[in-house]
């Protein structure tokens, strides 16, 4: 029987905890559920509202790994569901709306992805993201130098950039708008993605052709679209180690000389919270969040 936790008044059946999920390194199960209990307070406000997919890897990132869209079979009444407009008809996600959930969900191993918009509002996009892909022999240097341009792009403006790694190979830029769909937003990026090629076209590719991104970065503008999401921040990766899509500061970005120096796993998280707080917790001013020109 999986032992029974009291998280919050909820009582949850978290399983296999000695688990190794993280074979490269021995992370267990167990250190999953601790990582993502550590990290909550920062990790919620990015997920509170917003119909989850997960990206659910049980048995480690070389067992099966598939998407789910959908309410997962057996999930507790008490975890936050919403009716969800798709293209092919309605259909019922989870909201993670507090810890006893967020419990629940990692117990099922999974990474998070988000959409850009709120359950509120789906017809309006409340953030642009930009995904930066290196194609081999590129790497995360050089999607800090395309960072940096759409940084001072995006600011010229009047939209302020955050940065995080993606806990793969790449960087992600996020930025808090308002007032726009989700087409307007994907026109509005795919037009700086082209500005970055035409600016830097040694550097930077627009489209996802894969004969064309080796050496290169991809701007990848099309999370925008309402039904696309993108890893949440703070999330684990089902990769061969416990990396983290971690938020970066704008000086880590600008001095970052070596792929190395942006990657993080688990146990650098809880350091990194306590010397900086959430580094995006600024997406979160929907108030201040100024409108897509």
């Amino acid at each position: 029987m999986a032992p029974i936790t009291v998280v919050e008044g909820r009582r949850l059946a978290l399983s296999n905890l000695d688990k190794v999920l993280y074979p490269a390194t021995g992370f267990t199960k167990g250190e999953v559920l601790h990582y993502y209990a550590t990290v909550a307070d920062v990790l919620l406000p990015h997920l509170r509202d917003r119909p989850l997919s997960f990206l659910r890897y049980p048995d480690g990132p070389d067992g099966q790994v598939f998407f789910a869209k959908n309410v997962p079979p057996g999930t507790p009444e008490w975890v936050t569901t919403a009716e969800v407009p798709r293209s092919e008809g309605p259909a019922r996600m989870v909201l993670v709306q507090d810890l006893p959930s967020l419990m629940w969900a990692a117990n099922l191993v999974t990474e998070f992805h988000t959409p850009q918009w709120v359950i509120a509002a789906p017809e309006e996009a409340d953030r642009i993201v930009f995904d930066l892909d290196p194609g081999p022999p590129a790497t995360v240097v050089d999607c800090c130098r395309v960072a940096l341009w759409l940084r001072e792009r995006l600011a010229a403006d009047g939209i302020e950039a955050y940065a995080k790694t993606s806990g793969s190979k790449g960087l992600h830029l996020l930025a808090a708008v308002r007032g726009a769909s989700g087409e307007r937003t994907s026109a509005y990026a795919k037009g700086l993605a082209v500005e970055a090629e035409k600016a830097m076209p040694r550097l930077v590719v627009h489209r996802m052709t894969r004969s064309l991104r080796p050496g290169k970065v991809f701007v990848d503008w099309s999370q925008n679209a309402a039904r696309k999401t993108t890893a949440a921040p703070y999330t684990l990766r089902a990769r061969a180690e416990p990396a983290v899509s971690a938020p970066v500061t704008w000086e880590e970005v600008t001095e970052c000389r070596a792929p190395g120096r942006l990657g993080f796993r688990a146990d650098d998280i809880a350091p990194r919270v306590q010397d900086y707080g959430d580094l995006l917790a600024p997406l979160l001013d929907t108030e201040r969040a100024p409108e897509v020109p």
